[in-house]
């Protein structure tokens, strides 16, 4: 972990984007963790969303009731708490300006929400996307690249970049140059890379951690960089 956070501070970049997944069920799984990930740092601020794991559906529930119902907040609250202890802004359905050089873009940030019924949607974009419209460039933190078809290429068209992770290429697959396959793409259309529509892209992160197998084959973990000219 500590050899990725160097890697990405490296790059000396401007700004830093988390898009969900910090946890796999609960909040205290971050305990040994904090003095790594509050290492990170950027001129312009480190910005984060939630992801479907952070809400604690597979350890509650995700209709949880009664006594589980109020763990299960007391859960996400102390998450919440974590992303600002580690210094991070945690984007929650709204947007913020990012100013460089006299110039601004929009930064909008959602709660998860997914294309696929079996993953409960949390976020509203209308209201993350409100007062963004006079920005000439938008970058949207969905952690979910199924909400890029579902919401995002038919309703927001100026939204001109979405960044997302979720699918993890699965943790196995093929990528070779000019050629990659995973299982996970017979369930995501967009599920590692960038892919474009119209003028509309979408870079989908390949994940930092993992979920089950505490590995990978074939499909490395990632730090993405991208620079906008």
């Amino acid at each position: 972990m500590g050899h990725g956070v160097d890697m990405i501070l490296n790059e000396n970049a401007d700004l830093i984007l988390f898009t969900g997944d910090l946890v796999n069920d609960r909040a205290i799984e971050m305990t040994d963790y904090m003095d790594v990930f509050n290492r990170l740092k950027a001129p312009l601020g480190v910005y984060s969303v939630l992801g479907n794991h952070d809400y604690g559906d597979y350890y509650y529930g995700s209709h949880a009731e009664g006594e589980q119902a109020v763990e299960k907040a007391k859960n996400l609250e102390h998450l919440k708490q974590i992303h600002g202890q580690l210094g991070w802004r945690l984007l929650l359905d709204e947007n913020v300006a990012i100013e460089k050089n006299n110039e601004k873009i929009a930064l909008i940030g959602v709660q998860n929400i997914s294309g696929r019924k079996t993953f409960h949607s949390y976020g509203n974009l209308p209201k993350a996307y409100a007062g963004a419209e006079h920005y000439p460039f938008k970058i949207l933190m969905s952690h979910d690249p199924s909400h890029w078809d579902k919401e995002v290429t038919n309703d927001f068209k100026d939204i001109d970049l979405t960044l997302a992770g979720h699918t993890h290429g699965m943790q196995f697959g093929i990528e070779i140059p000019g050629f990659k396959w995973s299982p996970v793409e017979y369930v995501y259309k967009e599920w590692a890379g960038l892919y474009q529509e119209g003028k509309q892209k979408i870079y989908v992160n390949r994940g930092y951690g993992f979920i089950g197998y505490p590995g990978r084959v074939g499909i490395l973990p990632e730090i993405t960089v991208i620079e906008l000219v």
